[in-house]
């Protein structure tokens, strides 16, 4: 008898104390592993559990160590309701409440069970954009919640699987005396899902407007005013940048949004940033004139204005080519039978690569369209900077070498013709002690637009250091019919084909014309030369044929 009064008197206890459990509030701690090898130096997940609601969040945020703007995730079981709390890189707070998604949640129940942290488990299975999800859940704690919005409703979620490879796994269950204050949910302004994901986006990066719906036109008369300088009769503005440090690592980011204003033809734009570091610069010809600019010559009688650096000048450091279609926006009125024009052309590029050159700098940033249309386009300019992890702002060393783009084309910058002999573009350069690993990094593109110029020709361009041939490739674009729908103004030929489909020298008619990295191994300290070599055709009538090259050196610390 007293064996009995014994037993049933455990038995009483046990129920006690898993009922004060599952009546108490949980903290589970969650680590994530890929391919059966756990992460390392991960931020550990939390979940804060009681029978009202639950938190996910992570060590850094309670800690209060995460320098990003971070989000907390609230389910709130009495109404159903997926709250997600954002911190904002202005430590504002902000909170979006969706009570239709934890019940939109669809799922597969198996019969599979195991044991997880000595408590048995059930599996479920859901599909979320073509990712296979197991969730491994719990109902003998009582209280719900898990690792992400996904399984919520069903039990306490002790681990998920996706696509069978990356997996969260509880660790460790702690139980609270008391529910903390941190399982509350603040009050704070409340904002619809878009905005909310937007301003949380937005607080991720630091975004330089440099430009907004700038027109750039040619006009005789173009006014520049405290912000913005224009130039060559309109066709370049220009202005100066304050950029904050840079981690070494970050990546940065340029975009140029543009739309006709009047002007029907694909042309030539730039973006562009101009060195101040040497005794005279390109923006001393962009207020003097092109002649006060050093002078290129390669023996064919020409002078080229600005294209090649000197001991005392710099070229342009170009970050962006991009190429305007024909007329988009402004003759969107050309209609064709289920052609739906674009209403703007959206170019982007990484310049991570340029960090050196624009950490901590306040610096001269341009864009250049070439035109001859009192409309011409309206564009804009951003920069973004996505932090990297390497304290270090120190970047590698960058030097501008050439460009014989000629942004100051409407002021009487010659046309970079000078590879019509042998010589073409050539220059010295001088390389620094302390770097290893030297690159290239060459934009270029043919010009000529007749049917036997250079835009429609494939010609080789070779590159040569010290006399040695390092590169030599044929630059080709066949892809500019996948642009169509930016060129409403783009003639048509008796074939069928549009002149925007037609294959070009490296760029098309709406695009980005991508720079090549090339690498050029360990060059030793002091002077070495470099010269660029294009077969370039030869003029016929008033028409000519021209290659726009850019390029600039990288050297590794």
């Amino acid at each position: 008898m007293k064996k009995i009064l014994f037993t049933f008197f455990a038995l009483c206890l046990i129920n006690l104390s898993f009922a004060q459990k599952t009546n108490s509030a949980i903290k589970i701690t969650y680590l994530r592993s890929y391919n059966g090898k756990v992460n390392p130096n991960q931020d550990p997940l939390f979940l804060y559990a009681s029978k009202d609601l639950s938190l996910i969040t992570t060590d850094k945020i309670m800690q209060q160590k995460a320098d990003l703007p971070f989000e907390q995730t609230f389910v709130d079981f009495k109404t159903k309701t997926i709250l997600q709390l954002a911190q904002l890189k202005t430590n504002k707070l902000i909170l979006n409440q969706d009570n239709e998604a934890l019940e939109k949640q669809k799922f597969e129940f198996t019969t599979e069970t195991k044991k997880i942290l000595n408590f048995n488990c059930k599996k479920a299975i859901t599909i979320v954009n073509s990712n296979k999800i197991e969730i491994w859940y719990t109902n003998e704690l009582g209280l719900k919640g898990g690792p992400s919005v996904l399984g919520q409703d069903l039990g306490l979620v002790l681990e998920t699987i996706r696509n069978g490879n990356s997996i969260v796994t509880a660790t460790k269950i702690e139980y609270l005396k008391a529910v903390p204050t941190i399982l509350s949910i603040p009050a704070v302004p409340e904002v619809d899902q878009l905005t909310y994901k937007d301003l949380l986006w937005k607080s991720r990066f630091i975004n330089i407007s440099v430009f907004n719906k700038e027109q750039i036109h040619f006009v005789n008369d173009a006014k520049s005013n405290d912000s913005v300088f224009r130039y060559a009769s309109g066709t370049v503005i220009v202005r100066k940048i304050k950029f904050p440090e840079i981690k070494k690592g970050s990546s940065i980011y340029v975009d140029v949004t543009q739309q006709s204003n009047g002007d029907a033809y694909d042309r030539t734009g730039s973006v562009f940033m101009i060195p101040m570091d040497k005794k005279s610069s390109f923006l001393d010809g962009l207020k003097n004139g092109v002649k006060t600019l050093p002078v290129y010559e390669n023996g064919n009688g020409k002078q080229y204005q600005g294209v090649a650096a000197t001991d005392n000048y710099a070229p342009l450091l170009e970050l962006m080519r991009f190429f305007t279609p024909f007329g988009v926006k402004h003759f969107n009125y050309l209609q064709l039978k289920n052609k739906v024009w674009q209403d703007s052309v959206f170019y982007r590029q990484d310049i991570s690569l340029l960090q050196p050159k624009l950490s901590n700098q306040e610096v001269y940033i341009g864009m250049f369209i070439g035109n001859y249309d009192a409309g011409g386009h309206k564009a804009s300019l951003n920069i973004t900077i996505h932090e990297g992890e390497d304290n270090n702002p120190k970047g590698d060393f960058i030097l501008p070498l050439f460009n014989t783009l000629n942004v100051m084309e409407m002021a009487g910058q010659e046309y970079a013709t000078m590879f019509d002999n042998e010589k073409g573009l050539e220059m010295t350069f001088d390389v620094p002690q302390g770097y290893k690993n030297f690159k290239l990094s060459y934009t270029t593109t043919g010009h000529g637009g007749w049917e036997n110029g250079d835009e429609f020709l494939q010609k080789k361009n070779t590159i040569f250091i010290d006399g040695k041939e390092v590169f030599g490739f044929t630059p080709w674009r066949t892809d500019c019919g996948s642009y169509r729908l930016s060129n409403p103004a783009s003639g048509n030929f008796g074939n069928g084909l549009s002149s925007s489909d037609e294959s070009r020298s490296n760029w098309c008619p709406g695009t980005t014309t991508n720079p090549n990295l090339i690498d050029l191994g360990n060059l030793s300290p002091g002077k070495h030369t470099i010269r660029v070599f294009i077969p370039l055709g030869k003029p016929e009538g008033t028409s000519s044929s021209a290659w726009n090259v850019s390029g600039f050196l990288i050297g590794e610390r």
